[in-house]
């Protein structure tokens, strides 16, 4: 351990991960550490089931569960977008060479006490039961120029600049209501909250795009879920990097991170120390330079069958906008079963998740859970959210936000994307990568 490199990765998060990887395919010469046994940090899967139960502090598992070995069960789990911006990493660093996807089938939305399939093209706009007749007309034009506006072709934009107009204009221009507005900035944006109405309608537009666009690739729903859980993800940017000469540890202890005159030079474990030019770590290794900013919570459902009223999916995600239920935040929920070998046969692994507004957190998921149906087993896990309150200009010292309460990935790669930017100075080059993929396709 004791050499010099460019840059000491701590933690083996998603974002710690996929940073070491850029950071190697980019040329870098990378240690990453984890005071762990086990890759993922807090986005871990835990495996087998006994081991879950038991961090919960709840009695074993009995029989009914199957084999403890056949359960993968993630702690923040996240779908990706099929078209979205890790699913671009994964291919253009060639880590989908280590992982098997399967596509989600089912994405909805939460209306009144009932859900319904989110709709996302002319046809669904038109047989949807979210809207009434002349609305889902109105639906359908506002679709038909999201998908026809080009960014760089102002003869597309009919009379709106998608720069200067707010997405609230937009929406009035086309006449929408307030629960269109509703669905179309939560469970087709995939916004978080209502701010977004008062920015450029360019953004709102671009994530729509996204979304059908992700949805066109694979036809059910525009999320894909890796085979076996999440927990493969950072173990596939871990290979990647350990390919380009990354070397790591696991189970190695970080007592400090070494500075000299405000810039950090190193760690040190015990009497070893490593020498760099920069550090990258989750909240964790750097209390000192983090602030608590809020809580999310989760609950992780185990159940025997399927989410009612979403046809029987065998996996499926439902966004429960934070106006139907008087918030601030939106509620997901997700699912995930054996099909993806995450839960033994016949079992279904539910999420339920959002930012905590009030001090009785567990009542604020109810309205997610009471749409699950039966519950065998659940989990409740409240996590405080961090941000860095240093930008790493000075310090050298690039700090990951912690896990937000989305069901989807695009936050996360935003953030491992900005944090590349500002540790190397240049957006992140993904012709870089020196293998060439083949058909990436499932």
């Amino acid at each position: 351990m004791d050499e010099e490199y460019d840059a000491i990765v701590l933690g083996t998060g998603l974002k710690e991960c996929i940073l070491s990887g850029m950071l190697s395919v980019s040329g870098k010469k990378v240690l990453h550490i984890d005071r762990n046994q086990y890759y993922g940090g807090e986005c871990a899967s835990i495996t087998p089931l006994e081991e879950l139960f038991s961090r919960f502090g709840a009695p074993a598992p009995d029989e009914t569960y199957g084999r403890g070995r056949d359960w993968n069960v993630d702690l923040i789990p996240k779908f990706l977008m099929a078209n979205g911006l890790l699913v671009k990493l994964l291919i253009h660093t060639g880590v989908t060479k280590y992982l098997e996807f399967k596509s989600v089938e089912g994405s909805y939305v939460y209306k009144g006490g009932k859900i319904s399939k989110v709709p996302v093209d002319q046809k669904e706009a038109l047989a949807s039961d979210l809207m009434g007749m002349f609305e889902k007309r109105r639906f359908r034009n506002f679709l038909i120029f999201v998908q026809d506006v080009k960014e760089d072709d102002p003869r597309t934009w009919k009379d709106l600049d998608p720069d200067t107009t707010t997405t609230q204009q937009l929406y009035l221009k086309f006449g929408l209501d307030k629960n269109t507005q509703d669905f179309t900035g939560h469970a087709l944006a995939l916004y978080r909250d209502d701010e977004y109405l008062n920015e450029p309608a360019v953004q709102t537009i671009r994530r729509i795009k996204l979304y059908s666009d992700s949805l066109a690739r694979y036809g059910k729903s525009p999320y894909l879920y890796p085979m076996y859980g999440l927990g493969e993800l950072p173990q596939g940017f871990a290979r990647l990097s350990a390919i380009y000469g990354g070397t790591y540890m696991l189970d190695k202890p970080v007592d400090e991170i070494v500075m000299e005159n405000g810039r950090a030079v190193g760690i040190r474990s015990g009497e070893e120390v490593a020498r760099c030019k920069q550090v990258y770590c989750d909240p964790s290794y750097v209390p000192d330079k983090v602030k608590k900013t809020g809580q999310v919570i989760r609950c992780i459902c185990l159940m025997d069958h399927p989410i009612p009223n979403t046809k029987d999916a065998l996996s499926t995600q439902i966004i429960i906008p934070q106006k139907q239920v008087n918030r601030k935040s939106d509620i997901y929920v997700s699912q995930v079963s054996y099909t993806h070998q995450v839960a033994a046969k016949g079992w279904f692994i539910a999420m339920v998740s959002t930012t905590v507004e009030t001090d009785n957190p567990e009542a604020e998921i109810k309205p997610g859970l009471e749409l699950l149906g039966c519950i065998k087993q659940k989990f409740v896990c409240l996590s405080d959210y961090f941000e860095p309150t240093d930008n790493g200009k000075e310090s050298q010292i690039f700090i990951s936000a912690s896990y937000d309460a989305t069901t989807h990935f695009e936050t996360t790669c935003l953030d491992v994307l900005d944090i590349f930017k500002r540790g190397t100075g240049e957006e992140f080059d993904f012709s870089k990568v020196k293998h060439e993929l083949g058909d990436e396709e499932q």
